[in-house]
């Protein structure tokens, strides 16, 4: 699996370690990744994803995983998050 969150699109960055000496080697950033399940309103089910303590809170300041994934741009989202939503536009759609 990737080092990226599935809902915000954040992943790896890179940049310097640098020693008390000055010293400048290359060091990675890894994003803070947690696997969680998160439960649709419009749909009733539950998806487990693996995604940022950042977008944790965001989906919880949002209203929810359809609340932020209405908002949320498709360039961000992972296939399967996208696939998500999708079913949830549908669903409400047709309700």
């Amino acid at each position: 699996m990737s080092r990226r969150c599935e809902l915000s699109g954040k992943g790896v960055l890179t940049g310097n370690r640098v020693s008390h000496s000055n010293i400048k080697t290359r060091r990675r950033y890894l994003p803070n990744l947690n696997p969680v399940t998160l439960q649709s309103e419009a749909l009733g089910r539950s998806f487990r994803f693996r995604i940022t303590a950042h977008a944790l809170r965001t989906v919880d300041h949002r209203g929810g995983l359809d609340a932020f994934l209405a908002k949320a741009k498709d360039a961000e989202l992972s296939p399967r998050a996208l696939k998500v939503k999708k079913d949830i536009a549908a669903a409400q759609a047709s309700a």
